[in-house]
């Protein structure tokens, strides 16, 4: 049997990939990247970029391009099955990519490549793309070790697990909810939703026309539909998914709590002072220059990182031209 997961030859044939499919394709795959991270960091050659890139940036292409297609139709797609096989992948794929955005000797490659001499000879996109892959480590935790690092996949694990229930709760709840209403109250609503919903409403054995969270009825209700009480109900309905107001085993608020509390972990364990700072973008290069420089303040608190500084930055064309429509940020 063929294995859409392992066919590179063209785009993701979605339609073809069955729940079946999704471990023997992870497993060949990740067996593969195992592998080609384990030539990469155990030997003593000198490693250039575009050997780095060969060995081991496609191994990890093809198993990204596969896990990403099933987690696609695990979000668009659900079923069951394809539910089961996602939530029985995720704690390998979780590990694995904690494991390699942590490996020390995968990361002193790559800062081997960001020396002067090595840094020189690339284009300025691989110099990009390089200092990315650097930053990539820090943030998977590449500079802790011992009982912090142990603790930082943990943190991984149980955040991955808490995003997909998190997840399943609000799928769960969007397909769980109906509405059967008298086709009177959907007056402004264009002729083929009504006719769908009337449809829906027969299938079940229902008189009127049964409505659904999902989008392809909710938004036409919503926008054309007369009846301002009808709007009502169907937008708290919708609002109030997956919460307190409904079945207990879907309430999503002890889950956000989860997520803040491991998010702020997390931050924590790599320096910085707020989950929010991790995306922070180092300083542009030197074609940008300083614009403006904002003291830190508490109502800005969430955005600073080592400082106390908060720097505008433009590049000197779009200055000299009085454009200051792209702008970056630095904390520092």
């Amino acid at each position: 049997m063929t294995n859409p997961l392992i066919d590179l030859a063209d785009l993701p044939d979605y339609p073809a990939i069955e729940p079946a499919h999704v471990e023997p394709a992870l497993t060949g795959l990740l067996s593969s990247a195992e592998a080609a991270l384990q030539c990469v960091t155990s030997t003593a050659d000198d490693w250039g970029y575009d050997r780095l890139a060969l060995v081991l940036d496609v191994p990890l292409e093809r198993l990204t391009r596969a896990w990403s297609a099933v987690s696609h139709l695990n979000a668009v797609a659900d079923t069951p099955a394809m539910r089961d096989a996602y939530n029985a992948a995720l704690p390998r794929m979780v590990a694995f990519f904690t494991r390699l955005g942590s490996d020390e000797r995968l990361f002193e490659r790559y800062k081997a490549l960001a020396s002067p001499e090595a840094l020189g000879t690339l284009a300025p996109a691989r110099r990009r793309a390089l200092t990315l892959s650097l930053r990539g480590f820090v943030l998977s935790g590449a500079e802790l070790s011992g009982p912090d690092k142990q603790r930082f996949a943990e943190v991984q694990e149980q955040l991955a697990q808490a995003s997909q229930r998190y997840s399943e709760n609000v799928l769960d709840a969007t397909d769980g909810y109906t509405l059967v209403v008298d086709e009177s109250r959907l007056t402004g609503v264009p002729e083929d939703v009504v006719r769908s919903a009337r449809e829906a409403a027969a299938t079940d054995g229902a008189a009127g026309c049964r409505l659904t969270l999902q989008a392809p009825c909710l938004q036409p209700v919503m926008q054309y539909a007369k009846d301002r009480d009808l709007r009502e109900t169907l937008y708290r309905a919708n609002a109030t998914r997956a919460s307190e107001f409904g079945p207990a085993d879907r309430d999503n608020g002890p889950l956000m709590r989860q997520l803040l509390s491991l998010r702020a972990e997390e931050a924590a364990l790599l320096g910085y002072p707020h989950y929010n700072t991790l995306g922070y973008d180092p300083t542009p290069g030197e074609r940008w220059v300083p614009l403006l420089t904002v003291p830190s303040i508490d109502l800005f608190d969430w955005c600073w990182h080592d400082g106390d500084m908060l720097m505008v930055f433009i590049e000197r064309d779009r200055l000299a031209a009085g454009d200051f429509s792209v702008l970056k940020c630095d904390a520092g």
